[in-house]
């Protein structure tokens, strides 16, 4: 059984597959209205996710648009199935990031570059609960609550033992020593950071100050890939409104500076005695801070 999304993620990933193969058969959208008896509105809402569509009239259009893998119509005909499925976050109340929650969820692997704190999925539960109250500071006591429950609960996805995705992270050395909450929370952080690198569907790579220069300069971002559609998409998080890139030419351009960004890092067993340098050196780093 596929895994369930949020139904306008699935409304978008799936129009942006109908419009693949649609340009791929060489049709136009108003050709493609006209065989179905249909309007060329309706098939725009349908490409851009506006609109549901129905398993049956993604099966039409892939007879229409020459697709014989069963497998591929099958896909595409559950994803259609489960548009209208609402996500577990719903029933969480408000969550802003609810359209990310939703890829993450259907990802099969996601690649992220963080140049200042721990990723929300390597979070323990206190690093999470004081990076949440400490950077969202029109938030109610309740709106954090939200935020941190759907943090952690995100977690078990990656952590799942049947079918956890993979994940790729690489880390300014920054994140590391930003020291948030208390110099235990930063410890008790780090600690289980390195725990979490050592299983093989998790790759954690620091990139230390040294490096210099690199492609992820100009901040954080994640790309997301799935196992049903040929094409990813970039997450650029930004405080008030989020970015999705979908356009093959982007998803190509970020990868590229992901696979520079972990050329530039540490490899996996340099990460983890990068780390515990760290975490050794928080006392220190305290006592400067106090001192100030």
């Amino acid at each position: 059984m596929a895994v369930n999304g949020n139904p306008t993620v699935r409304r978008r990933r799936l129009g942006a597959e109908l419009r693949r193969l649609r340009l791929a058969r060489g049709l136009t959208s108003t050709q493609v209205a006209e065989h179905l008896l249909i309007s060329q509105p309706k098939v725009s809402h349908l490409e851009t996710g506006r609109r549901g569509i129905s398993p049956r009239d993604v099966r039409d259009l892939c007879g229409l648009y020459g697709v014989t893998d069963q497998q591929v119509i099958d896909s595409l005909m559950e994803m259609a199935r489960e548009a209208n499925r609402q996500g577990w976050w719903v029933a969480c109340g408000e969550v802003p990031y609810a359209v990310y929650i939703g890829l993450e969820t259907a990802a099969a692997s996601v690649r992220s570059y963080e140049p200042l704190v721990i990723p929300g999925l390597l979070q323990t539960p206190a690093y999470a609960a004081a990076i949440t109250a400490e950077t969202i500071p029109l938030a109610t006591e309740e709106q954090i609550a939200v935020r941190l429950e759907v943090r952690l609960r995100r977690q078990s996805r990656a952590h799942h033992p049947a079918r956890p995705f993979r994940l790729g992270v690489v880390l300014d050395e920054s994140a590391l020593r930003r020291l948030v909450g208390s110099p235990e929370i930063m410890r008790e952080q780090l600690e289980y950071l390195n725990r979490l690198g050592e299983q093989p569907h998790i790759t954690v790579q620091v990139l230390p100050h040294s490096a210099g220069a690199h492609p992820g300069v100009s901040g954080q971002f994640s790309i997301l890939d799935f196992p049903d559609t040929a094409t990813g998409t970039v997450y650029l998080e930004r405080f008030t409104s989020d970015l999705y890139l979908e356009k093959r030419s982007d998803v190509r351009h970020y990868s590229a500076m992901f696979d520079r960004l972990q050329t530039q890092a540490l490899n996996p067993e340099r990460t983890r005695r990068f780390i515990t340098r760290a975490a050794q050196e928080l006392p220190a780093a305290a006592a400067l801070l106090a001192g100030r």
